[in-house]
């Protein structure tokens, strides 16, 4: 049966990896729903987020065909229950004047205005995708006239600190060694 899976990936940032991984699910007809790329809590380690709606046999062996691949020094897949994320929405609506009735209830969500404009006024949100869901129906109302949603953001419930573990792994410890020679 199909769940939704969130993917980890911790690599070296390399021109090419994003296509190489990304080919993968493609070439397995796996839709990626969610896709993050930025710095990790590791100096010098990128940390992939994806979503990814699929059986977990079929997650697993993506994840085994993953760890293969040259600056890829671990892979995790969790289920939500397994993780605290979330999404954030930046919502751009006409006008500057400002609907009480709608702040208040933005509130509820704990959205709020970010910036205004002589033309326009931008609200953000960070929650689940029901709370970016609902704040997006409420702003409607003021005529949207742009709009962004982030991929989902993840960490791990468990106690464990996940840069710990990859210190644990040889060929990062190695990398890790590399780049503080660099830097002395």
């Amino acid at each position: 049966m199909k769940e939704t899976f969130t993917i980890t990936i911790y690599t070296e940032n390399t021109i090419g990896l994003l296509v190489r991984i990304t080919a993968m699910f493609v070439r397995r007809r796996i839709d990626i729903e969610s896709l993050n790329v930025a710095a990790s809590e590791v100096e010098g380690i990128h940390r992939f987020t994806i979503v990814i709606n699929e059986t977990e046999e079929v997650t697993r062996k993506l994840m085994l065909q993953i760890n293969k691949q040259v600056n890829v020094f671990k892979t995790f897949f969790n289920t939500n229950e397994e993780i605290v994320w979330q999404k954030q929405l930046l919502c751009k609506v006409a006008g500057s004047d400002t609907n009480e009735a709608i702040e208040n209830a933005l509130n509820i969500y704990g959205a709020r205005r970010i910036s205004t404009g002589d033309e326009y006024t931008v609200y953000g949100v960070a929650g689940s995708a029901e709370t970016t869901d609902a704040v997006e129906k409420l702003l409607e109302p003021l005529g949207i006239t742009e709009i962004v949603k982030s991929a989902r953001i993840a960490v791990i419930k468990s106690n464990h600190a996940i840069h710990q573990k990859l210190k644990l792994i040889e060929p990062l410890n190695n990398y890790l060694s590399k780049v503080e020679d660099k830097v002395s």
